[in-house]
This record gives C-alpha cells, sequence and structure tokens, in this order.
C-alpha cells in the first residue's frame, strides 16, 4: 500500500468505515422491513378474518409500521373491539399495537364526499354505509371514475345511510372526472352537491346536463361549478328573417337567461337558437349583462346580419332597418359603448322595407306603437285616434320613418286604432296591405261584431282578419253566494242622472261593469232597474201689485209694476222670440261631449238622442195647443220629458246588456222617486 494511502487511512481513523456501515445498513432494512412487515400482518390476519361481518368483509384492517402493528377499522360495540384487541396484544411479532379502532354510529346527517386531489387520484372521507363492505364500495366508484384513477379512502362505517347510497356514490364520482384538482362532489343524506372548475367547454357542457337528471331518490343542491377560461373570449347575434341566434360564451348561466330573454323579444316571434356556451375569459373590467345589452341594441338597428364582440371590439353589419339606423348606429357605437368594450367597424346598408310592418299592442296599462310609419303626420294621425279612447293609460311610441308604406296606410291605421283600443288586451299587425287584429274583449258582443267593423273600415284593396274572443268568468251556481256578491256590488254606490237627461255619466261604468260581470257568471241573477225621476222644483211667488192682487188692491205701486213689464213693441214688427234657458234654438245642432271610454258600449248616444227626442215633444207641445212661444217668459225653466224615468232606465238595461248581461236577466223596474237609479233582485 503507497505511503501516502495508508497515512490518510490512519489520520481518518475509524470513521472511514462508516459509509461502508450505512450501505449495509440500507440493504439491510430495504431487505428486511418487508418481510418484517409482511409478517406481523400475517400474524394478524387470523384475527382480522374473524371480525367477517354479514357483507363478507372484515371490519378489522391491519397495516405494520416498522415492528408496530397498527389496527384501524369500526367495531360493532364496544365489547367487539375490546376482545380483537386483546387477540391482537396475545400476538408474539408486534412490539405493540396502535388502536385506530372506532365503533359504528349513526350519523345524522349522513355525510360523505370524493375530493379530486390530482389528475388520477380521488380521496373519499365522511360516513360509508355500514351496510356496504368498503371493498366492495370502492369497486363501485372506481368504475365510475377513468381507468387508472386510485382511492384515498379514509371514509368511516356509519349507520343512518340513505337508501341506494352506492349509486349516488359512483354519481357523483363520475362528475369528477370533469372537474380540476380540488374539484368536490359530496353527499349530505339525499342531496347532492357539487363545485369546482371545469376541464374545459365540453365538460361543463356535460355537468349540466348530467346535473339535470340524478339518481332517483336524490335531488340536487349546491352547484359552485366555475365554467372553464378560453383565450378566444367572443359573443355574436345573428339576425334574420326567420329569427335569432345566439353563438359564442357567456360566463355564467344568468348570463346566458339575459342573453336569451334579449333574443326573443328581438325576434318577435321568430325562432331564436341558442349556441352559447359557458366559458370565461372576458376582460374583468366588462360587465357581461351590459356588453349583452349593447349587442342587442345594435340588433335592433337591423333587418339581417351580425352583431360580435371579439378581441376586444364590437362590429355590426347587414341590412340596416331603414336610412335613420345608419347614423344611429354610428352614435350609439360612439356613445353608448360599455366601458372596457372597443368601436369596431359599422357596416350597414340600407335596402327598402320588404314587407313593411307596423303594429299597435293594447294592454291593461299602455298602448305600444312599433314598426315603421312614412311620415310625422301619419304618426300624428294615429296617436290622434288612439288618445281620446283611453283614460289614464299612457301612449309609448316607437314608430321609426321610412320609405315604401302603402299610400293608405295611415287610413287604415286610423280605422283599426278605435278597434284595438276598445279591446281589453290586443294586436293590430300590419305587413304591407295586410291587417290582423287579435285581442280579447270585455264583452260577448263587441267581440262578435269587431271582425265586421273591421272589414267595413279597411280601404279598398286591404285585406283584414280580426280574432278576438271573450273575456268570460266561469260560471258560479250558488245563489246565495251570487245575491251577496250583488249586494257588495252596490254598497256605497250613488248613481244620479244629470238633470234632466238620460245619458249615462262615466261615473256609473265600474258599477255596472260589475253587475254585469256578475250576471255572466250567476245565470239565475235577475236584476230590476228603477229609473228616477228629477226633484220636484219650487213654486215661485207672485210678485205683489195689482195684477196679482186683483181688484181692490191698493194703486201703490205703480212704478213697480212698470218696470217689470215688457214693453210692447211698435206695431207692424214681429216680436222676438226668446229661447229659454237650456234650449238650443231650431236650426242649430247641439254640442255635447261623448265620455271617452276603453271597452264601454256605445249606448249613450242612442239614449241621448231619446232624451233629446223627448225635449223636443215636450217644446212642442205648447204650439200644438195654438200658444204662442213669444208669450212664455224667458225666465220659465225647460220642463224634463214626462217619461225620464223610463228612459233613465232603458239607458241603464240596454249597457247592462251590451256588457255581457243576458236579456232575460235584467230589465226595467217601477219608475222611482228622486235620487239614484235603484236596483232590485227579483225572486
Amino acid at each position: 500500500m503507497p505511503e501516502t494511502l495508508a497515512s490518510g487511512l490512519r489520520s481518518a481513523g475509524w470513521l472511514a468505515g462508516l459509509p461502508a456501515l450505512a450501505l449495509i445498513w440500507a440493504s439491510a432494512t430495504l431487505y428486511a422491513a418487508p418481510r418484517i412487515a409482511e409478517g406481523l400482518e400475517a400474524e394478524g390476519a387470523a384475527v382480522a378474518s374473524g371480525t367477517a361481518t354479514a357483507t363478507g368483509e372484515p371490519w378489522l384492517r391491519l397495516e405494520a409500521s416498522g415492528r408496530d402493528l397498527v389496527a384501524a377499522g369500526e367495531a360493532p360495540d364496544v365489547a367487539e373491539r375490546a376482545t380483537v384487541l386483546s387477540r391482537l396484544a396475545a400476538l408474539d411479532g408486534p412490539r405493540r399495537i396502535v388502536s385506530e379502532v372506532g365503533i359504528v354510529e349513526t350519523a345524522a346527517p349522513f355525510q360523505w364526499a370524493a375530493i379530486r386531489t390530482g389528475p388520477n387520484r380521488i380521496a373519499l372521507e365522511g360516513s360509508r354505509p355500514v351496510e356496504i363492505g368498503r371493498r366492495a364500495l370502492e369497486a363501485r366508484i372506481t368504475g365510475a371514475l377513468h381507468p387508472g384513477t386510485g382511492l384515498d379512502d379514509t371514509a368511516r362505517a356509519a349507520r343512518g345511510a340513505p337508501p341506494d347510497f352506492a349509486s349516488a356514490a359512483a354519481f357523483l364520482a363520475a362528475r369528477l372526472s370533469g372537474l380540476a384538482k380540488g374539484g368536490r362532489a359530496a353527499l349530505s343524506d339525499t342531496v347532492l352537491s357539487l363545485s369546482g372548475e371545469a376541464l374545459d367547454v365540453p365538460a361543463y357542457e356535460a355537468l349540466r346536463a348530467a346535473l339535470s337528471d340524478p339518481p332517483e331518490g336524490f335531488s340536487i343542491g349546491r352547484i359552485e361549478i366555475l365554467p372553464p377560461k378560453v383565450a378566444a373570449y367572443r359573443f355574436a347575434v345573428e339576425k334574420s328573417g326567420r329569427g335569432v341566434v345566439l353563438d359564442g360564451f357567456t360566463p355564467s348561466a344568468a348570463d346566458r337567461e339575459a342573453a336569451l330573454r334579449a333574443a326573443t323579444e328581438a325576434a318577435a316571434g321568430g325562432a331564436v337558437e341558442d349556441r352559447l356556451l359557458a366559458a370565461r375569459g372576458l376582460d374583468p373590467a366588462i360587465d357581461p349583462k351590459g356588453l349583452i345589452a349593447f349587442a342587442f341594441k345594435l340588433a335592433e338597428l337591423i333587418q339581417s346580419g351580425r352583431v360580435v364582440f371579439q378581441d376586444g371590439a364590437v362590429s355590426v353589419t347587414g341590412d340596416a332597418i331603414d336610412g335613420q339606423a345608419l347614423p344611429d348606429a354610428e352614435a350609439l357605437m360612439r356613445d353608448g359603448r360599455p366601458a372596457g368594450v372597443a368601436a369596431g367597424p359599422v357596416a350597414l346598408t340600407a335596402r327598402p322595407l320588404s314587407p313593411y310592418r307596423v303594429a299597435i299592442r293594447r294592454t291593461a296599462d299602455s298602448v305600444l306603437l312599433t314598426g315603421h310609419l312614412p311620415d310625422t303626420a301619419t304618426r300624428e294621425r294615429v296617436l290622434a285616434a288612439l288618445r281620446p279612447r283611453l283614460f289614464r293609460e299612457p301612449v309609448i311610441d316607437r314608430t321609426r320613418l321610412a320609405d315604401g308604406a302603402p299610400p293608405d296606410l295611415g287610413d287604415a291605421l286610423a280605422a283599426a286604432a278605435p278597434l284595438v283600443a276598445n279591446l281589453a288586451d290586443g294586436t293590430v299587425t300590419v305587413s304591407d296591405r295586410a291587417l290582423t287584429l287579435t285581442g280579447e274583449s270585455l264583452y260577448r258582443e263587441g267581440a262578435a261584431r269587431t271582425p265586421d267593423r273591421l272589414a267595413e273600415a279597411l280601404p279598398p284593396g286591404w285585406t283584414g282578419q280580426a280574432t278576438v274572443t271573450a273575456r268570460d268568468a266561469a260560471e258560479r251556481r250558488d245563489p246565495a253566494t251570487c245575491r251577496a256578491d250583488f249586494t257588495a256590488a252596490l254598497a256605497g254606490t250613488d248613481l244620479r242622472f244629470p238633470a234632466g237627461g238620460a245619458v249615462l255619466t262615466p261615473a256609473f261604468y265600474p258599477t255596472l261593469d260589475a253587475l254585469a260581470a256578475l250576471a255572466k257568471t250567476c245565470p239565475s241573477l235577475r236584476i230590476a232597474v228603477s229609473g228616477p225621476a228629477d226633484p220636484a222644483k219650487p213654486t215661485p211667488t207672485p210678485a205683489a201689485g195689482p195684477a196679482a192682487t186683483g181688484e181692490g188692491a191698493p194703486a201703490a205701486a205703480p212704478t213697480q209694476i212698470a218696470s217689470a213689464a215688457k214693453p210692447e213693441p211698435p206695431k207692424g214688427d214681429t216680436p222676438k222670440t226668446e229661447t229659454p234657458k237650456g234650449e238650443t234654438p231650431k236650426g242649430d245642432t247641439p254640442k255635447g261631449d261623448t265620455p271617452k271610454t276603453r271597452g264601454k258600449p256605445d249606448h249613450a248616444k242612442t239614449e241621448a238622442g231619446k232624451a233629446e227626442a223627448a225635449k223636443k215633444d215636450a217644446r212642442k207641445e205648447p204650439a200644438a195647443h195654438g200658444k204662442a212661444s213669444a208669450k212664455k217668459p224667458a225666465e220659465a225653466p225647460e220642463e224634463p220629458p214626462p217619461d225620464l224615468p223610463r228612459l233613465r232606465a232603458q239607458a241603464v238595461v240596454e249597457y247592462l246588456l251590451q256588457a255581457g248581461a243576458r236579456p232575460e236577466q235584467v230589465m226595467a223596474g217601477p219608475d222611482g222617486p228622486a235620487g239614484p237609479v235603484v236596483f232590485a233582485l227579483l225572486p
């Protein structure tokens, strides 16, 4: 041995042998430790096999840790656990027994979870049914996972599991295949929940579809699945004559629903095709709902074309709805973009409208005009035809001006506007020279007359179709309830006619409408209407003087007599007849305002005519008896027609009949005294 090497060994001394000793120890450990562990587990195998349950699997699980033996599992009871631990302690091989043995208990609620801890690893925790063996349950779950996925099962046996637990556990485990690391599928009694991030768009859609069909007996609880993130986020609205197509992505289900609602409104009865997928990737500075609303504002300006958000910018291409839409789109793109959205190109072409469309929509709250009109004069004409027939409902005008309308469009709309305004709910739609009226009337008679009225009102060359139904309530056969409702409908009412008149005022309508509706639901109801007379007028006191007192009166007031008498006209002059107060001179037409109401019967004019005729007859009576009207004092009040109570009762009866009451249900009763109209129930 060289002197240098020998000198080095002498200097290191015994330290030179440590690496060799370490190598020898490691080799012995690697070789001997597994054999020792196998020996320890083999010694305890007989004890473990003796704990087999009805499932065929032993509840005791043994694992060697060095020279120690670790016992785990859930014993049926305390006594069983003590017996097994004492048998293990009697073994010769183990240095000591480490007990992790628990007792089977009832879990309430029964909870179990599967968690993705890695690409090919699933951890199980919580409680598992004591009735199902561990290996049997693991085999069921592994079969629902991708091949090669391992399980780390720390779930403990417990009582109280829901029926068919294994099916629910396998269903949840299968959903983890579409989630990234950290995804969690859990069960709490019969409620299933899922959370995590989807691996990709197909996985997200598959999860949505699967969660719509849970195992029988189980329900879906809390779902918190994040859509996947995409590099190229886009959103598109395509509009055509067939409808609207949605394409691209939305960050959440709520945003998708918002897009679908907007598309349904934009389609205006056309088809809506949903190609949207859930995905993240939109700039956090952009509000997704604001982006969707902006896209549909642009879509309102095109007949056909596309609105696309891509690479952070919105663009619009296609055919504009009219010439006005081109500057509108430019202004909207310039001033209406949401924060974070850039302006893309606006490539729109104005084409003639074909077909030319306009619509009037009547609801209980408002009247809405949409579509196109040729000019402002036509617009004002349509509005003028609607507004006088509405009480409080606003008219919302959203029409636009465009060329290409039929020359008599204004005539057709002016004729149809009163018809739709008198409906409870309805729509007039015009497409070129075809007009369609649909809706619901408050009264059967009004619904039946509408088609004929529309056909008479349309200009030549137009085609019209009216489909109007009556809003009739279900019949009630209980007479007692009907009578009680009749009394309630009249409670607190005080329906009075104007002095000398037999025309209904708007104050009558709510009460008469309620009575007509009640008559339609109560066929056995029979109502008598008594019209009131006018109050008696006081008799004027005669003026004092010789003309009043006769002979023997004092001649002390000649001045008063002279001032009260009218001077006689000179001979040869024709005396002028003064028109009594309240009368209209012959040849003049009295002006009167008819109450403007929605859906009210038009019998008011008929009754006004009857009352006016009666007044004229009353004025003709003095002439028939040879009395000169010129000698009638100007201050003499106009006398009401003698049958005024009957005329008033007939006006009320006619209204009720037109409002839907049957002829056999309403009749005129005996004339009533001065005061309000009287309604009586007949047996």
